[in-house]
């Protein structure tokens, strides 16, 4: 199994502190957020790093750590999305039956990553307050996953959301995305693909820190990081 991060975006959100560091190298607690999120990871055969914005830092910070030795950057000339970002790295994966896929901002627990790590494909999904927020997962009565919603309206709190934690058959390279409204490509549509297969599992993760915002980043400082660990 390899593991990819999706480590390419801007952090508008985080302005004026990602002007000069790239989001997932921004501290908390003293360590990379890509740091935790590298530590956290279940025994992977190649790590696999997708970048574009101050891609220099981030490939100077994977030259110095040392959680995994084999690990390869990708470097998006002109990021088109998510799924064009997971669809760049095809000829970068080492192992073609499964691969992890993580954005690289959020704090995931490390039961819940070797918890996705166990299922052939999945979702990890985790409940919101905010159901509109967020890309909500729905299932079948089978517990499978049926699909996801972006920012569906009306819908009674909590919800499972999507989290941005996916393990992907190793054929998903193989999929055509569409052109999303957005003129990006989503990986959320790799994983509607996937899911209309049958069997997609939904992993519930117990411990989920998201940090897209400053006032999140600033929470995370004194947050109970143990179960990232």
């Amino acid at each position: 199994m390899d593991a990819i991060i999706l480590a390419a975006g801007r952090g508008t959100r985080l302005q004026p502190h990602t002007n000069t560091v790239p989001k997932p190298l921004l501290q908390v607690q003293g360590r990379p957020i890509l740091d935790w999120i590298i530590g956290a990871l279940p025994p992977i055969d190649r790590l696999v790093v997708v970048v574009n914005y101050l891609a220099e830092q981030i490939e100077q910070y994977l030259q110095n750590q040392t959680h995994i030795r084999n690990w390869v950057t990708v470097r998006q000339a002109v990021p088109r999305g998510t799924g064009d970002a997971l669809m760049s790295c095809k000829s970068a994966v080492s192992a073609r039956e499964r691969v992890m896929v993580l954005n690289g901002d959020d704090l995931i627990g490390r039961a819940d990553l070797a918890k996705l790590a166990q299922v052939p494909m999945g979702i990890l999904a985790h409940p919101v307050q905010t159901p509109e927020s967020f890309g909500v997962i729905f299932r079948n009565p089978d517990g499978t996953m049926k699909e996801v919603v972006e920012k569906p309206k009306g819908l009674p709190a909590p919800q499972l959301a999507n989290i941005g934690g996916y393990m992907f058959p190793g054929d998903v390279f193989n999929l055509t995305l569409p052109l999303s409204p957005r003129n990006e490509y989503e990986i959320t549509d790799a994983v509607s693909q996937l899911a209309a297969r049958g069997g997609f599992q939904v992993v519930e993760a117990n411990y989920w820190l998201p940090i897209g915002t400053i006032e999140q980043w600033q929470n995370a400082q004194t947050a109970d990081l143990s179960p990232a660990k």
